[in-house]
């Protein structure tokens, strides 16, 4: 089972991976936990490069090289993760590309089309889209610490980014759950866990006709 979580920065994405984690190895799983852009040595060489408040990187080059640490991470980690049997917790994948780059950028369907090859056929079983209003996940993350290059970006490019995760959302409503990140911690979990465990019994029900 591969599950993503989606949401501007501050919208309490890398708690919820971490509860979640920990429910599934309580009931014996195994898991891996990955991060976008980032999951693989060249992939975080990347991250550094996209990060780094002192770079200026065309809004281009910076859709390219989310797609280049995309692909890395497919082929070393999220695939030969779910051969094994492993569940799959990715904090973001391709929906950070088009909400981010389609819309906050304004690149359109390009990045749907360069991130194709990167991606292939290993889309997510499952996205938690944590939604929260701009102000509120831009505060949440200045108090982790400084703002990286994209962070820095004004309220307006994450109005749009914010659009186009909730439009993502309402073409996959099967695969895309929105989920109010202003709620507690505590109800957000049990939100996510009442659908994953939703999505897990959907997917044996299709194992087992399969049968």
């Amino acid at each position: 089972m591969f599950i993503s979580f989606e949401g501007i920065d501050g919208s309490g994405k890398s708690t919820q991976i971490r509860i979640l984690d920990e429910m599934f190895r309580g009931r014996g799983f195994r898991t891996v936990i990955t991060r976008e852009p980032g999951g693989t040595p060249s992939g975080e060489k990347i991250r550094n490069i996209l990060l780094d408040r002192e770079n200026r990187i065309s809004d281009v080059s910076e859709m390219l090289l989310y797609a280049a640490s995309r692909a890395q991470l497919v082929q070393d980690v999220i695939l030969p993760a779910l051969m094994e049997g492993k569940i799959v917790l990715c904090d973001r994948f391709l929906d950070s590309s088009i909400a981010y780059q389609a819309y906050g950028r304004g690149l359109g369907d390009q990045v749907a089309a360069v991130n194709a090859p990167a991606v292939g056929p290993c889309m997510p079983d499952l996205t938690f889209l944590l939604d929260v209003p701009v102000r509120m996940g831009k505060f949440r993350a200045a108090e982790v610490g400084e703002p990286d290059r994209l962070e820095q970006e004004k309220d307006l490019f994450f109005s749009r980014v914010r659009t186009g995760y909730l439009e993502i959302a309402e073409e996959n409503p099967s695969r895309v759950k929105v989920i109010d990140g202003t709620l507690s911690i505590e109800e957000i979990g049990e939100r996510i866990l009442r659908f994953t465990e939703e999505k897990w019994q959907e997917i044996f029900r299709g194992v087992m006709q399969v049968r």
